[in-house]
């Protein structure tokens, strides 16, 4: 075994420890696929990602990000808490504006605003368009749903597979309580005109036979605003927030520039910081 940096990063999250804790470890060379899903399972947090050298010239780092139970393309708070972490351990990007970091699903764009926040490039939808009927109405069996109480369906499939519901309200997003889900969900209900922010969403995802909730999740934000915007149903930026049903407080900034790109952002704070055994 090897002594490793090792940090556990807040992501989304204004004050520490009310957003969704990313474990990083830094220098991962010589680690095995065995070895990183044995730790991340172990960590049993969201998920735990691995920083190596790039392997494509255009990137500044390569991440392995991994859940308690597989390997995954692409995941929002992996990738900015590794990106944050990366540029903490004294990681210099090949440009001041922008850093491209290396995943499964490709290169991704992240850039640093003055103040130091962090945001993502939104990556392609690997699959979006409506549900099929059997599909929609197993979901909605699965969140004891009305369906009078779905505005809208989708694919918002960036990597993990997600399912995008739009609800009529925050009421019903906050009341949802599944035992169980199929697929990864995200479901999102709007606020009304003149709140701080402009949705409620929640992510559930099938962990184990039983449905898990995740505090706050970046890829499931940047495939609904691509969804919600897209049809008309939000206008960027917008500010989503996520967690209140888990006592977590974070805060994803939505926005869009001259081409079209969604970007997500939000605050990351390190939290714990040291070595590890691996």
């Amino acid at each position: 075994m090897i002594e490793r940096a090792y940090t556990v990063v807040d992501v989304f999250a204004e004050r520490s420890y009310h957003g969704n804790p990313l474990a990083v470890v830094l220098a991962a060379d010589g680690m095995s696929d065995e070895a990183m899903q044995r730790f991340a399972n172990w960590t049993n947090l969201s998920e735990t990602t691995f920083i190596l050298p790039p392997d494509d010239a255009a990137a500044d780092y390569r991440v392995r990000i991994f859940t308690a139970s597989q390997e995954l393309p692409f995941a929002g708070h992996p990738t900015l808490g590794s990106c944050h972490a990366w540029l903490a351990a004294g990681g210099v990007p090949r440009r001041a504006d922008v850093v491209i970091q290396q995943c499964g699903a490709g290169l991704v764009r992240i850039r640093r605003d003055p103040a130091g926040t962090l945001a993502f490039a939104a990556p392609p939808l690997r699959r979006a368009g409506p549900l099929d009927a059997a599909t929609r109405a197993q979901l909605l069996g699965e969140l004891q749903l009305d369906a009078a109480r779905v505005r809208d369906a989708a694919w918002v499939d960036n990597g993990p597979g997600w399912i995008g519901l739009l609800l009529d309200d925050v009421a019903t997003v906050m009341a949802l309580n599944p035992m169980r889900v199929s697929h990864p969900v995200g479901v999102a209900g709007a606020y009304p005109a003149g709140a701080s922010a402009a949705f409620e969403v929640r992510a559930f995802f099938p962990q184990h036979g039983i449905s898990f909730e995740d505090p706050v999740t970046g890829s499931l934000n940047a495939s609904l605003a691509q969804w919600l915007t897209g049809a008309g149903y939000a206008h960027a930026p917008y500010i989503a927030t996520q967690g209140r049903a888990l006592g977590r407080a974070g805060v994803v900034h939505i926005d869009r520039d001259a081409a079209g790109d969604i970007w997500v952002g939000g605050a990351t704070l390190t939290c714990v910081r040291g070595t590890v055994m691996l």
